[in-house]
């Protein structure tokens, strides 16, 4: 992030076609209005062929890390995400959307398999305070693109209980750049946002964050 404003810009961007997939567990009528004013061709759905063809593809989530897995494969997403992500066509998940983007989760004791595209766990935040719910800061790398145009300080909308908290993943190729990895912090700090090549992901709601979500969402669409 830089400091140079703390004003989303709602500029419109070169229009892109995105598709919202719609598995049954997800703010998708949220996440279409805001999609829509930063300049996206949206369309919720779950038809497989709109999902591969569509230039980004945004996998909403919430409820229960195992519920929104079962969902996920009974509308063929998983399959869909990674089809798209071995061609390097761009994939952003929210909230849940994130979290079983990871290997596992766990919650209430019970362990489910995510979609393991990065090891880690998704587990119960640690804080006085649960759920998380509400505005909150994050620490973005210097040269995140995600975060591009907003300014130190600037908030995000969170609604959370579980969270990964520990990041593993390295990269020992270096024609290969790392994941970038912003953080957040909730008692514990936790990971609030990656991006990984064609993948990205945030544990906040862009939809819910006002201005800022809106340019995070704007420097997304301008990617694809």
């Amino acid at each position: 992030m830089t400091s140079s404003t703390n004003k989303a810009s709602t500029k419109k961007v070169s229009t892109k076609k995105v598709v919202v997939f719609d598995y049954g567990f997800g703010n998708v009528r949220s996440a279409e209005r805001a999609l829509a004013r930063v300049g996206a061709d949206v369309e919720i759905t779950r038809d497989f062929d709109k999902a591969m063809n569509a230039d980004g593809l945004l996998v909403p989530g919430v409820g229960a890390f195992a519920a929104c897995m079962q969902g996920l494969r009974a509308a063929r997403g998983d399959w869909v995400i990674d089809r798209r992500l071995s061609g390097g066509r761009p994939v952003m998940g929210i909230c849940v959307g994130m979290q079983i983007l990871f290997a596992r989760g766990i919650e209430h004791g019970v362990e489910a398999e995510g979609l393991d595209e990065w090891p880690g766990t998704v587990a119960p935040l640690e804080a006085e305070v649960v759920p998380h719910m509400g505005w909150n800061t994050v620490d973005a790398p210097a040269d995140s693109q995600l975060f591009a145009g907003l300014a130190q300080g600037a908030r995000f909308y969170f609604v959370h209980s579980y969270a990964v908290h520990d990041w593993t993943q390295e990269s020992h190729n270096p024609l290969i750049a790392p994941p970038k990895v912003t953080w957040a912090t909730h008692g514990k700090p936790f990971v609030a946002a990656v991006e990984n090549g064609a993948l990205w992901a945030t544990q906040f709601h862009p939809e819910k964050s006002g201005d800022a979500g809106a340019q995070l969402l704007t420097n997304w669409i301008g990617t694809l």
